[in-house]
C-alpha cells in the first residue's frame, strides 16, 4: 500500500531559495571583475587564485540555479520519482569546477616560483581582498542557513564553495601583509599552494557528497530515528516490521517498508495501522517524506526471512 502523504515543494520555499540564488549569482560576478582587477594590478599569485576560484564559482552558480530549477519540478511521465537528483548533479559539478580552479592556481604558483615575482601596489590588493571577504562572509552563512532550513544540497554546496573562497579571501590578506611586513615576495605563492589545497580538499568533499546523494547512500542517523518511532508505535499497536529501506533524494525522504500482521487481522485494521504508521513518519520526515509500506499476514513469510533483529522460525510466528 502507498500512501500521497509526502507535502509537495511549497512556492514559499522555492522563490526563497532562488532568490538566494540569484543574489549569489551577481555577488559573485561583481567580486569576479574585483578580484581579476586586483591580481591584474598587483601581481599577486595569491589575488590570482582567489580570482580563479571565484571564475569557476560563477560557472557553477549558473549550472545551479538551472538546476535549483529543475529539482523542484513535479513528477512526470518520465521521471516518476520527480527531478530531485538534478541537486546531486549540480554540486557535483560544482566539486568539479573549483577543483579544476586549484590545479590552476597549483600552475600558476609553480610557475612564479620558476620565473620570480614582483608584487605591486599590495595596499590596494589588501583592501580589494578584505571587501570580498567580508561580502562573501554574509553570502556564504546566508546561503549554508537557507540551504540547511531548506534541505537543499544546491544551496549548501554554493555556501560551502562560498566560505572556501572567503578562507582563500583571508590568506591573500595574510599574503600581502607578510610580503609588505618583511619584503619577502615568497609568501605570495606559497600561501597561494596553501589556499590552492584547501581548494582542493572542498571540492573533493562536494563530489564525495554528490556522489553519494546519486548512489542513494544509506543515512544511518535518519535511519536510526524511524526504527525507533516504529518500536515505539510497536507497544501499542500489533504488528512487527521488515524490509525497511530509507533514501533521501534531494529535499525528499522516501521509506519503504513491509509491515506484517497476524493472520486473523482484517485488511482494514491493517490499513488503519498501516495509514498511522506511515503519517507518523511522514510527520518525523518533515516537511518532505514519502512512504510506501507493503502489508503481509505472517503465515506467507518464508520460515528463513530474516527480521528487525531476529529469525522467523515456526515457533516464534
Amino acid at each position: 500500500m502507498s500512501t500521497p502523504t509526502l507535502l509537495p515543494a511549497d512556492q514559499r520555499s522555492y522563490s526563497e531559495q532562488m532568490t538566494i540564488m540569484k543574489i549569489s549569482l551577481v555577488v559573485s560576478a561583481l567580486l569576479l571583475v574585483l578580484k581579476v582587477w586586483a591580481a591584474w594590478t598587483t601581481r599577486s599569485s595569491a589575488l590570482y587564485s582567489d580570482a580563479a576560484e571565484s571564475f569557476a564559482h560563477l560557472i557553477a552558480v549558473l549550472i545551479a540555479v538551472r538546476a535549483l530549477q529543475l529539482a523542484h519540478k513535479p513528477a512526470d511521465d518520465e521521471h516518476h520519482f520527480g527531478h530531485d537528483k538534478a541537486a546531486y548533479l549540480s554540486s557535483g559539478f560544482e566539486g568539479a569546477m573549483i577543483s579544476c580552479a586549484a590545479l590552476m592556481i597549483f600552475y600558476e604558483a609553480g610557475r612564479q616560483f620558476s620565473q620570480g615575482m614582483q608584487i605591486e601596489r599590495i595596499g590596494l590588493g589588501a583592501t580589494l581582498a578584505g571587501i570580498a571577504t567580508v561580502v562573501n562572509g554574509l553570502l556564504g552563512l546566508s546561503l549554508l542557513h537557507i540551504g540547511k532550513k531548506r534541505l537543499s544540497p544546491v544551496l549548501q554546496a554554493n555556501g560551502r564553495h562560498v566560505m572556501t573562497d572567503v578562507i582563500t579571501s583571508v590568506a591573500v590578506l595574510a599574503a600581502l601583509s607578510l610580503v609588505h611586513w618583511t619584503g619577502w615576495p615568497w609568501w605570495d605563492p606559497w600561501i597561494a599552494i596553501l589556499a590552492a589545497a584547501n581548494i582542493l580538499w572542498t571540492g573533493s568533499r562536494l563530489i564525495k557528497d554528490s556522489l553519494a546523494g546519486l548512489m542513494d547512500a544509506a543515512e544511518p542517523e535518519t535511519e536510526a530515528k524511524i526504527r525507533a518511532l516504529l518500536e515505539e508505535l510497536r507497544t501499542t499497536r500489533d504488528f512487527r516490521y521488515h524490509h525497511l529501506r530509507h533514501r533521501h533524494s534531494g529535499h525528499t525522504h522516501w521509506v519503504e517498508i513491509h509491515l506484517v500482521f497476524a493472520d486473523e487481522t482484517t485488511v482494514l485494521d491493517a490499513h488503519h495501522i498501516a495509514t498511522e504508521v506511515e503519517e507518523r513518519i511522514c510527520a518525523l520526515l518533515a516537511p518532505y517524506g514519502r512512504i510506501i509500506t507493503h502489508l503481509e499476514p505472517i503465515s506467507a513469510e518464508e520460515t528463513d526471512e530474516v527480521w528487525e533483529g531476529e529469525r522467523v522460525t515456526p515457533s516464534n510466528r
